[in-house]
């Protein structure tokens, strides 16, 4: 495990297996905040990582960026980590509600192309009979 307490953009970057424009395209968007030098170089901390980790976990799970600020406390100035917990839980719940009508709306597709190909194979036999009677 990596113990330095400080990254330049490359190395947070490798790291995370994600490309220095997109750890800037979250500072732009306010999601972190990195320390600078004197010479105006990006300098990253353990916290920084740690955000970046939660913002992309938020995005695997299909969060948006509004909804991942809200849930690591950057939207309510005085969040607190049961408020936290409670944003999460709703966000959580929502796309939970989503992925299952997702799979619902799946399912029923599923049995609707499985009918369309029983029947396509029953005519495509019905026709091969026919030829062959000929």
């Amino acid at each position: 495990m990596d113990e330095k307490n400080h990254y330049s953009i490359s190395e947070l970057a490798s790291m995370l297996e994600i490309s220095p424009s997109t750890i800037r395209f979250y500072e732009e968007k306010k999601l972190i905040d990195p320390e600078r030098t004197s010479g105006n170089q990006r300098i990253y901390t353990r916290k920084d990582r740690a955000r970046l980790k939660l913002i992309l976990r938020g995005k695997r799970f299909g969060f948006s960026l509004d909804e991942i600020a809200e849930i690591i406390g950057l939207a309510d100035v005085e969040v607190n980590e049961v408020s936290q917990i409670e944003k999460s839980l709703a966000y959580t719940d929502k796309r939970i509600a989503e992925i299952r009508a997702r799979r619902s709306e799946l399912d029923l597709l599923e049995t609707d192309m499985i009918a369309m190909k029983d029947n396509l194979v029953k005519r495509l036999e019905e026709i091969s009979a026919g030829q062959n009677e000929v």
